[in-house]
């Protein structure tokens, strides 16, 4: 963790006049106080490297650990907008807040992107710059893909990896992407914007939590995508300051719901 006086020696703003691009990174978050305030400074840097103008949302889930306090404080010192509820919504519906919230502030929708990271480190901030990357390349939707042979992962989340791509290949057969269960992704904002739009009303577009809601939203965003690309992205699960949240069999129960709906449309516009 860093000193006050040294976040404060070089200011985040930007000005106006040359607001270009606007990268949105918005992180679920549920007592992830051990982590969030590095998250948010390596985000920071690694941004601030790649000279486009940013905003970094954060919706507090009902955390019970000092993550609000953290993260109040680094609201001084970086473009930092905080949302949050009081009880409990879950990693769905929070991430579907925080798009909903870019839809409704973001200036210029066909080139301001919303990027999804996860608040326990699990993902790297780095591997923003490379879905960025490919959205200014033309791509409206960036999907991360996990390498199953990279570093080690705990044995629940291999077992559910592998036996997901057996009983639930409906999920895998057809998606535009070959990692469908990864949450680290890149949207344009108009994709999100005309999918809720067409969404249903006010109900909620991401039902399901977990890796099914990455599915589940994947599915909701892919007929409004003119592309869709992926790069790989590194997963590392050594590095959370906190017991995991996976549970196998959750997880599976909530993939098998799905996988009797039409998840992927036959072509895309």
């Amino acid at each position: 963790m860093v000193g006050r006086g040294q976040l404060l020696s070089r200011p985040w703003f930007v000005c106006p006049s040359i607001e270009r691009h606007v990268i949105y990174v918005c992180i679920p978050a549920h007592n992830e106080g051990r982590t969030i305030g590095v998250l948010l400074w390596k985000i920071r840097n690694t941004l601030g490297e790649f000279s486009r103008d940013y905003r970094i949302l954060v919706h507090n889930d009902a955390s019970t650990d000092d993550t609000q306090a953290v993260l109040e404080r680094y609201q001084r010192v970086l473009p930092l907008t905080l949302l949050g509820s009081q009880d409990r919504v879950g990693y769905g519906r929070s991430v579907e807040k925080l798009l909903r919230h870019v839809v409704e502030n973001a200036s210029y929708p066909k080139r301001d992107c919303a990027v999804i990271l996860q608040g326990d480190f699990t993902e790297n901030p780095d591997d923003v710059i490379s879905l960025v990357k490919m959205l200014e390349g033309g791509a409206d939707i960036v999907a991360g893909v996990t390498d199953m042979n990279g570093h080690r992962m705990p044995l629940g989340v291999k077992i559910v990896r592998s036996l997901s791509r057996w009983p639930l290949s409906t999920i895998f057969r057809g998606a535009p992407v070959s990692d469908p269960l990864n949450g680290l992704r890149a949207y344009r904002v108009i994709v999100l914007k005309k999918a809720l739009r067409d969404g249903p009303g006010d109900e909620p577009l991401v039902r399901t939590e977990g890796w099914a809601a990455n599915v589940e939203l994947l599915s909701r965003l892919v007929p409004h995508a003119r592309r869709i690309a992926e790069v790989p992205a590194e997963v590392r699960h050594d590095l959370r300051q906190r017991e995991s949240r996976f549970r196998p069999l959750s997880t599976l129960m909530a993939l098998m719901k799905l996988r009797r709906r039409d998840l992927w449309p036959t072509s895309n516009p």
